[in-house]
């Protein structure tokens, strides 16, 4: 595995305006605001996806390659697109990271873990279908439904105004939480952001 090689940092959602700010599309925000911190523009990729190009990190050897991802398939077809982009910059899945909404975990709450199941997320089915199940996640979790509420249409529901408070925080957090993860390791990442 090549030393500069560049990590795959995937943000899951839908495409279009009318899910920008669904509880599905936390993966998005919090790439868009990664790109945001390295100056980048995304741009269209063959592979079904908008992609930024950049480096994180202090200047010199310590800092990384990052290409950042949002697929421009639905989520549930995320696989194609994410397992495009890995084969097309050469990632091992190992440094593919999918940043994702979480149902069994609070509003706000961030874990971080390497494989496992997906957990009904269609976005990460779809990518374990695609490459296997051994590469990163920062699950940002969103609570489970109110009352009956049926779970899809919790996911593409905007964030509540309660929720929308601490919003920024919470995405500005995640962002810090990738780029912990890609400049000092799994298990740095975990002991300062696993809630």
């Amino acid at each position: 595995m090549a030393a500069d090689g560049p990590w795959l940092v995937v943000g899951l959602g839908n495409p279009g305006p009318e899910y920008a700010g669904n509880r599905h599309n936390v993966g998005f925000m919090v790439v868009d605001l990664i790109a945001d911190r390295i100056r980048g523009k995304f741009k269209a990729h063959k592979a079904r996806a908008q992609v930024v190009e950049g480096r994180i990190g202090p200047a010199g050897p310590a800092n990384r390659r990052i290409v950042l991802a949002k697929p421009m398939s639905y989520m549930n077809l995320s696989g194609g697109p994410v397992t495009a982009l890995r084969d097309f910059y050469k990632v091992p899945v190992e440094r593919v990271v999918a940043v994702h909404d979480e149902l069994d975990i609070d509003y706000g709450t961030l874990r971080l873990k390497l494989g496992g199941g997906d957990n009904g997320h269609n976005g990460l089915k779809s990518m374990t279908k695609s490459m296997g199940a051994e590469y990163h996640r920062v699950r940002f979790g969103i609570g489970r439904p109110p009352g009956r509420m049926q779970v899809a249409d919790f996911v593409l529901k905007d964030f509540s105004s309660a929720e929308r408070k601490e919003l920024d925080y919470f995405v500005d957090r995640a962002a810090d939480a990738v780029e912990c993860l890609v400049l000092e390791g799994l298990e740095r990442a975990q002991s300062s952001y696993n809630s």
